[in-house]
Formats: structure tokens, sequence, C-alpha cells
């Protein structure tokens, strides 16, 4: 039994492939259901997103699962199997747990630390599991995901460290004001990044978003989405003086904001404290204006130098993450190694038991008439046989279990001595998972 992943990402493969591989909402119950109609799937996610489509399952046999899981991707999609396995990346066991962790963590992402990721491993896993699709396996390994992605963001702050321009913006705001709560923004221009800015903005706190665009329809389409007013361009001024933030991004070829008439506004409105984000270029607000009493101006190299400081930031983050992703990784494969072991330890006991007693009996019928104590030596002879007999193989199942070599050696000891026979009698191995106790005991030998 392996976990093995089949993936692609952003760094694999390009938009056309990642859009036929992709799987909607709608698309996953059917998908499910095919995959678990192979025998050899126990259980499976499907992470799809616009940047990834990843297949994790826990199967009976990693090579033919892999095969299987790219030629369902190829009756899937219609793509050529040649051009599936091209951009398809494959990884088993702990290089899928692995993966999967980096995954959660935001350590894959085209972003590096971004945050939404995280929940959509959570709902791909809720997904699957309302769709019947998980086993034991799965359900800890998704678990341990999500888990471990929220630590990550926890302890080392990855995703706290503005890394585009727009939240740049927004990071310097709360450092200017503290709390946006109840500010309010005048835009000037209605373009796309006047528009996430100003959205970015909204979002943590502002209220009141005020936009003027020489394009007045296109002023009032923007305001719209905030609830806020559009104003027309040469009106702007008149509402300066009611703004705590100005954004501005025009394709104007010369200043559209300028000294002497922000001086004017704070003129008429003493102790005014206004934050001013330049991100046009060429520039739409006179450099002097940054001079004047109560102005913090920002322009796009401003913010740049922020979003670089923040991604090294992010970076070092990172290498934290790392090593937070291996011991979670270690984790996980001492639960699953124990997971396959503990049935072929206890039937490799229950079988050097059951030999025992079928010699202690037949070796007393024999023997006619002892006395409890020669009784007693024979029982303990016949139990140091077979504990001798055992320990190593026993010891060094127990060591493997924790390594990629777990699954082969516990299949050679369980097909060996032909286990799957001892377990058709008496308890069933499986059924001790569900007692902790005598688990441990087992597991110390």
């Amino acid at each position: 039994m392996s976990i093995i992943l089949v993936g692609l990402n952003h760094k694999t493969a390009p938009v056309e492939i990642r859009e036929k591989m992709s799987f909607s909402d709608n698309a996953l119950q059917e998908a499910y259901g095919k995959l678990l109609a192979d025998p050899l799937i126990q259980g499976c996610v499907i992470i799809s997103t616009c940047n990834r489509t990843e297949i994790y399952a826990h199967v009976s046999d990693s090579e033919l699962g892999i095969e299987n899981i790219r030629i369902f991707l190829k009756h899937k999609s219609g793509v050529d199997l040649t051009l599936i396995k091209k951009y398809t990346y494959v990884h088993i066991q702990n290089k899928a747990v692995q993966h999967l962790f980096k995954v959660a963590a935001g350590l894959d992402s085209m972003l590096l630390g971004e945050t939404q990721i995280l929940g959509q491993v959570r709902t791909a896993y809720q997904s699957a599991h309302k769709h019947k699709s998980t086993d034991k396996v799965i359900n800890n390994l998704f678990k341990q995901a999500v888990t471990t992605g929220k630590r990550v963001r926890t302890e080392t702050g990855i995703d706290q460290h503005a890394v585009s321009i727009s939240y740049a913006a927004v990071e310097m705001a709360k450092q200017l004001f503290g709390s946006l709560t109840g500010k309010s923004v005048l835009v000037i221009g209605a373009g796309k990044m006047s528009e996430l800015t100003a959205k970015h903005l909204v979002s943590n706190g502002v209220s009141g978003v005020i936009v003027s665009n020489r394009s007045f329809e296109r002023a009032v389409c923007l305001a719209d989405q905030f609830k806020g007013k559009a104003v027309k361009f040469n009106e702007l001024y008149d509402y300066l003086g009611s703004a705590d933030i100005v954004i501005s991004c025009t394709a104007a070829t010369h200043y559209v904001v300028k000294k002497e008439q922000v001086q004017k506004v704070l003129t008429e409105n003493p102790g005014k404290k206004i934050m001013m984000i330049d991100i046009a270029v060429p520039r739409d607000i006179e450099p002097e204006v940054g001079r004047l009493p109560g102005v913090s101006l920002y322009d796009i190299d401003a913010l740049q130098n922020v979003v670089d400081n923040n991604l090294m930031e992010r970076k070092r983050a990172a290498v934290q993450a790392e090593g937070m992703i291996e011991e979670s990784v270690e984790e996980f494969a001492h639960w699953l190694g124990y997971q396959y072991v503990i049935p072929t330890v206890a039937a490799l006991k229950k079988l050097g038991e059951e030999i025992k007693q079928k010699e202690l009996e037949r070796a007393f019928n024999r023997l006619g008439d002892l006395s409890d104590h020669d009784k007693n030596v024979i029982k303990a002879m016949a139990n140091s046989i077979v504990n001798q007999l055992l320990h190593a193989p026993v010891t060094n199942l127990k060591e493997y279990a924790l390594t990629d070599k777990g699954p082969l050696y516990n299949e050679t000891i369980d097909t060996l001595f032909r286990l799957d026979k001892v377990r058709e009698t008496g308890i069933k191995p499986e059924h001790i998972q569900d007692r902790p106790a005598p688990v441990q005991a087992l597991m110390r030998g």
C-alpha cells in the first residue's frame, strides 16, 4: 500500500493544458466514482484550482496506480497520454506527503505564502469526504496537511508580508493610521490597479469611497462597486479635503495633483493628515506634494521597495516552514508505517502462538504424566524459542515501517508466512487498531 500523487501546476503545464485538466464542483461526483471503481484505489482526493490539479490516492500498487490515474486524466481531458506524462509530476509515499504539506503551507504557490490555497485544500478534502472517496489514511493525511498549513502561517507569519503593490499600499496605510476603520479614500482614475487597491482598502475597513475619472461613466461604474460616490474630474479638489487616502493611477502625461492645490486644501483643513498613493507611470502627483506637512506620499518605487523587502521576509519564513514540514512528514510517516505493520506483527505473533500451543499439546500427550514443574520448564522453553525466532523480524519490520521500504518488507513477510490464512481465523489484526493499550504493548514487542 502506498500514497501517490499525480498532478500538474503552473510550473509544469501551460494554462491551455491546466484548464482541460480542471474539475468543476459538478464534475467531482462522477470523477470520484470512476476513480474508486479502480480496485487499486482505496481512497483519494482531487485538488483543482486555477493553478493546479492534483490527485492524491492511497493505492495497493503505486506504479499501476499512477498509470491508471494518468489514463483517467486522459479520458477526462481528451489530452494525449504522452502529453499527460510530459506535463504531470508524480510523487510516492513521503514525497507525496511532503508535497501536499508544502501546498497547504503556501510554499508551492505562484505567490509564496499565499493564504487562499489552505482553504482550497480544506475544501477539496471536505468535498472528497462528502463523496465518500476517502479512507483512514487519506483522512489523516489531509487533516495533518491542514494542521501543518495553519501552524506554518501562525508561527512564521509567512502570509503577513504584503507582496503586491496594492497590498503594500494597504500595509503602508495601516502603518500611518493604525486602523483604517471609518477612513475615506479618493480614487483618481478608474483602471484595474486603482480598483484593486480600493478593494483591498475597503476590505480592511475603509468606509467612504469617492471616484473621479475623466470618463464619468467609468467613475460611476467603479463607485457603484463600493457603494461610493462618483465625481467629475474637474471637481476632484472639492472632495480632497474629505479624503484620508488618495489613490491616483491615470494615463495622464502631466501632474494631475499639484502642490499649490493640495496646500490650499491643507490650509482650509488645519491638522489634516493625508496619505497619497501614486501608482501611475508617468507620475500623477507632483513630488513636492510629499514635502507638505501632514502629507505622506508614496510612489510606485517606494511601494515596490516594500514589496521587495516583504518578499525577502517571506523567503526567510519559508526556510523556517521547511523545517516544520519535515517534522510533520516524519510524524505522519511514523503513524502510516505503524498502520501498515500492526496487522502483520499481530498476525505473525498469532501464528507463533498457534504453532507453540499446537506443539506443546502434542509434546505433553507423548510424554505422558509430567509434574507441573516439568510442564512449566517446557512451556518456558517453547515461549523462548518463539520469542527469539520472531524478535528479529518484528523489530526490523517496525524499523522499516518508518522508511519508504516499509510496505515492501511488510508485504514480503505477509507473503512468506502466508499471514492471510492466519487472519481468516480468530481475532482479525486490523481490529487491534481500535484498542490503543494492546497496540502500544504489541509495538513495544
